[in-house]
């Protein structure tokens, strides 16, 4: 099980993640938010929200630029995940205003997302 199963931000990503279907990232055109992690050196994240809100409260400041922008979860679990995995970038999941939130690997957030019902 995932060192981030208890943590209340994962678990409401992926539980809404796999109710909704989508999940959002944040885009300016074909670039997409990638910043640097909070956790591990030289390695980026790529946060995504389980909600179009919480990923549009983001869209301010340096970040004014971005919108959000849906991916199916189908296709975020097929092709994504596996890219990003393959690229070394982790996921950000339901990051708060302070862009406090877990970085998560994708294999990780994968096997989360195939447990819940």
């Amino acid at each position: 099980m995932s060192q981030f199963a208890q943590d209340p931000s994962f678990k409401r990503f992926v539980e809404e993640a796999k109710t909704n279907g989508v999940v959002y990232v944040l885009a300016d055109g074909e670039d997409l938010l990638v910043v640097e992690s909070v956790e591990f050196e030289e390695t980026d994240v790529m946060p995504f929200w389980s909600d179009e809100a919480s990923a549009k409260a983001h869209c301010s400041e340096e970040w004014a630029v971005y919108k959000p922008e849906a991916i199916a979860l189908d296709v975020f679990c097929e092709g994504w995940l596996k890219e990003m995995y393959d690229d070394g970038v982790l996921i950000g999941t339901n990051w708060d205003e302070s862009l406090n939130g877990p970085e998560v690997e994708p294999r990780e957030l994968l096997e989360a997302l195939s447990l819940v019902q």
